[in-house]
């Protein structure tokens, strides 16, 4: 039995949150390595970008948002399927709610075990969680890009490839070069790779991430990007995952186990990434779905509070 206390079970501390405007309308509010949430202000509505993991949690956001303006919510667009993403959904009585078509297949087909697991390892994110009616699903989909005029501006929504799961968007704003990246890119936070596809996350996707150019860019945890530390950040998520990657492969291609890989893989990135929020938290979780991976499981295999409890008590010590 592990004597580290579970996953995030233990991070009960409230963070300071912040608010930046990052062009005209266009806002990011971050909290100390919590799942950051944005959103854009159109003529007639506002468009928000994640919806944080029960009502009582976004409506925190929302009100906020109120400060600044009192337009309806248009459409809320969720990056990727994951708990802590979505299922606040019901707070902004949006129009329409916006994912990818790989998102919504992930909802129906883990969506609640992906709810149980994320609460069980994440508490302090679920506040209210009574409140939750049910699982968020998406009212409008798209494979690869989809447009939203929001009168003012044009807001872009792109698949850039597989990465942190197989159904990530991102949120582009061509004119103003901003970016919100979702957890394709993490700053100054560990990424989670339990739902990843990690060669070509690490490689094409990122890319693509890199390739638009961003001059501002908001990942799914940490601080706002601006200038230079859009690259590093993006580079930073890479060296994060071809570490883990290599340093599994290595582990498995010599006959070693996967507690073996763990340990080489905890002990390569440590150094660099200890520090981050939920280091510690992801690291059983990302070496056993790159095991997976190397073994030939494409499809990340569904993650529940049990197999969540064994991973982490085989691992974690």
């Amino acid at each position: 039995m592990s004597a580290k206390p579970f996953a995030s079970s233990a991070d009960l501390g409230e963070k300071e949150a912040t608010l930046e405007e990052l062009a005209p309308g266009v806002f990011a509010y971050t909290a100390q390595g919590d799942p950051n949430v944005g959103c854009v202000v159109g003529t007639d509505a506002v468009l928000a970008i994640e919806a944080r993991a029960t009502p009582v949690m976004a409506q925190r956001w929302i009100d906020v948002i109120r400060a600044f303006t009192r337009l309806p919510f248009g459409d809320l667009v969720l990056t990727h399927y994951h708990a802590v993403r979505v299922l606040g959904a019901a707070a902004f009585q949006a129009r329409r709610i916006l994912a990818t078509q790989m998102t919504a297949e992930l909802i129906e087909e883990r969506g609640l075990q992906d709810w149980a697991s994320e609460q069980g390892r994440m508490p302090r994110l679920f506040q209210g969680a009574e409140t939750i009616p049910g699982l968020t699903r998406p009212t409008q989909t798209f494979a690869d890009r989809m447009t939203v005029d929001l009168g003012n501006r044009i807001v872009d929504l792109r698949y850039l490839g597989r990465g942190h799961t197989s159904g990530d968007l991102v949120v582009w704003l061509a004119d103003e070069r901003i970016c919100f990246a979702g957890d394709l890119v993490e700053a100054q936070a560990a990424p989670y790779m339990g739902d990843a596809h990690v060669a070509d996350w690490s490689s094409g996707t990122l890319d693509a991430v890199m390739d638009l150019g961003a001059s501002q860019l908001v990942g799914g945890r940490g601080p706002v990007l601006r200038g230079e530390a859009v690259a590093s950040a993006i580079e930073d998520t890479r060296t994060f995952l071809q570490t883990t990657f290599e340093g599994t492969r290595q582990v498995k291609d010599g006959g070693g186990s996967l507690k073996d890989a763990f340990e080489l893989v905890h002990r390569e990135l440590a150094p660099r990434y200890a520090g981050y929020p939920i280091f510690d938290h992801t690291m059983p979780f990302n070496v056993q779905r790159t095991w997976d991976e190397l073994d030939g499981i494409d499809h990340p295999r569904i993650w529940t509070a049990e197999r969540d409890r064994e991973v982490w008590n085989a691992l974690s010590d």
